[in-house]
């Protein structure tokens, strides 16, 4: 299909076209309308997978790629990744997405929690093992008891949030857990809400949050690659992720992470 724009500039099909104003959708058949716009004349109708490539168009983690089907951008901080195709079942979806949201919400927790240790055991404000260290400290109970409370803390928690994907609200009933189901406001599954687990009131209407969620979800993508990145600093420099700011600051030219690979791989 050609367009043309007076007697000259001719244009491409219209699947290069994002404007809706240049096509109908609900026109019989799925086929543009006649239409003139801005002095265009299309010469030809468009067929169904025109409409469906320009309505489709937008931000994918690589530029040019066309995202799977079962992407489809709804989800927050959908950019059709998925190489190894394992959202293709929509049930495995559902849980893959809540399964990313936990990740990058400990991830988040985690890297706040070595930095700010880090930063006060460096400046010599408070006596604290690095972090990869920290586990075998003496606190105020043995390592068993303490790998005890974690399993059945954590396994209370697991099973709740469990309990609440396999059905959603569930678990905001009354009587589900000791009366103080007010104080969790179960929003959606993923999103807890409440007094507790959202003090500020931020997103009280999960259905138009999107842009928290897109926040929520690129931040915690991006702590997850920083907990990456401070395991494996851990793994070769044997310090914390302060002390290697700190040493690559006094000397940025020649402390950088090539030069500490190649030093410790020597």
């Amino acid at each position: 299909m050609a367009l043309s724009i007076g007697r000259s500039f001719p244009l491409q099909p219209c699947s290069l076209y994002k404007s809706e104003s240049i096509y109908n959708k609900s026109s019989l058949g799925g086929r543009c309308s006649w239409l003139r716009h801005a002095g265009a004349e299309i010469t030809k109708p468009c067929t169904r997978t025109c409409i469906a490539a320009a309505a489709q168009q937008r931000p994918t983690w690589l530029p040019g790629l066309d995202p799977p089907p079962y992407l489809d951008g709804t989800l927050a901080g959908d950019f059709g990744f998925d190489p190894l195709g394992l959202g293709e079942d929509p049930r495995s979806l559902k849980w893959y997405v809540q399964a990313e949201l936990v990740h990058a919400r400990f991830a988040m927790i985690g890297v706040s929690g070595i930095l700010l240790t880090d930063t006060l055991r460096v400046a010599g404000i408070k006596t604290i093992p690095l972090w990869y260290e920290a586990g075998a400290g003496k606190y105020f109970a043995n390592t068993e008891t303490l790998f005890i409370i974690q399993l059945f803390l954590m396994g209370f928690v697991e099973t709740k949030r469990y309990m609440d994907f396999v059905s959603p609200g569930s678990q905001a009933k009354e009587g589900s857990f000791f009366g103080l189901e007010a104080a969790f406001e179960g929003l959606e599954p993923g999103y807890p809400g409440g007094p507790l687990l959202n003090p500020l009131g931020l997103a009280k209407d999960i259905k138009d949050a999107h842009d928290w969620k897109l926040k929520e979800i690129k931040n915690g993508r991006l702590a997850m690659m920083a907990m990456l990145g401070i395991f494996v600093q851990a793994s070769v420099t044997h310090v914390g992720p302060i002390d290697n700011l700190v040493e690559h600051l006094s000397n940025p030219w020649h402390k950088t992470i090539i030069q500490t690979l190649a030093s410790s791989s020597s």
